[in-house]
């Protein structure tokens, strides 16, 4: 997050920096780039450290069956990152207690950040504590907490320091409905600019990877719910990729600007009816929409290797009207050359 030093060891800035969805010392692309996922992943054998990330809009329910099958019994991962929106307003820790429960052991809690429903949880090896140098939370609210379940508007995150690994993970839940395009915009934006501007030092190096998830709500546009659903139901809901909100606003240079994000090879995760797979038949018949999203920063390609091995969504999960999305990424240090002598 600092800026970077120039040859010679001299601070090139000491301007806070411009935020994590903007700021790079040396951008590679503008907007967001679509990459393809590996399949294979050697998890131990060719990475450094791999992590699944999952988020998941609740809509004010919970249940041990649904953590359990989002998680999943795959443990092929070094950390293990769960955003969450619409929490339900439940026991103190219970949410905890039951993803606890559904790693069976496994992984143990080494960072969590609380919002009202807005919650961020990181998990890890029960030997975690040895690899990491640094943790801190924050959280930064945008509005929102109104109804029964508390729909909290904002962000959580967690930046952490795990085997010599910068890392920061940002679980967003930004303002809802399709013509609130530019209100979202700016969200992003002043949630980029004030997350850990307290710990701010114009000498920290910047993070490795800034992964940025949750729902961000944004939807399609320039089409009718019905031929939407009529392109998913033939399964070409990948014509609906130009009609997304996201890609465009960051194409436009507005947000995320050289993040990464999976193909959208899944079905839009939103708007569905509770307990089933079928999309929204209330009055509002809402168009379907990818707004639950995992993308991801590399600030310097040549410090850190990235690879994406999947990207799907969990429609197997009927206990909320958005299914789950998850992501797993493996990252390598790059080897730096040694100077000759």
């Amino acid at each position: 997050m600092g800026n970077q030093l120039c040859k010679g060891g001299k601070l090139r800035s000491k301007k806070r920096p411009m935020g994590f969805i903007h700021h790079q010392a040396s951008p590679s692309h503008i907007g967001i780039r679509t990459v393809g996922a590996d399949k294979v992943c050697n998890f131990t054998t060719h990475s450094d450290l791999c992590i699944s990330i999952v988020t998941w809009n609740m809509n004010g329910q919970v249940s041990l069956e649904d953590l359990a099958e989002m998680i999943g019994s795959n443990r092929e991962f070094d950390l293990l990152a769960v955003g969450l929106q619409e929490a339900p307003p439940c026991p103190r820790n219970k949410v905890e207690t039951l993803l606890s429960a559904a790693l069976d052991e496994s992984h143990t809690l080494i960072g969590k950040v609380i919002m009202q429903s807005l919650q961020l949880y990181l998990f890890g090896p029960k030997n975690a504590r040895s690899f990491i140098n640094e943790l801190k939370v924050d959280k930064q609210s945008v509005g929102g907490c109104g109804g029964i379940i508390g729909r909290k508007k904002g962000a959580v995150a967690i930046r952490i320091n795990y085997k010599g690994i910068r890392m920061v993970f940002i679980s967003c839940h930004l303002s809802a409905h399709a013509h609130n395009v530019e209100e979202r915009n700016l969200q992003c934006r002043h949630i980029s600019h004030s997350l850990f501007s307290k710990f701010w030092n114009p000498y920290a190096r910047p993070s490795h990877i800034t992964i940025w998830l949750g729902d961000l709500n944004y939807r399609l546009e320039g089409i009718d719910t019905y031929p939407a659903r009529n392109l998913i139901e033939k399964d070409l809901h990948r014509r609906l990729q130009s009609k997304d909100q996201l890609l465009h606003e960051a194409e436009r240079g507005q947000i995320f600007n050289g993040f990464c994000e999976g193909t959208l090879t899944f079905k839009p995760t939103y708007k569905y009816n509770k307990g089933s797979s079928n999309y929204d038949t209330s009055q509002k018949v809402r168009v379907p929409a990818w707004t639950d999203r995992i993308l991801f920063k590399i600030e310097n390609e040549n410090n850190i290797e990235a690879t994406l091995h999947s990207y799907e969504s969990m429609d197997e999960i009927y206990g909320s009207d958005h299914k789950p999305v998850k992501a797993h990424i493996c990252l390598r240090l790059c080897q730096i050359p040694s100077k000759p002598h």
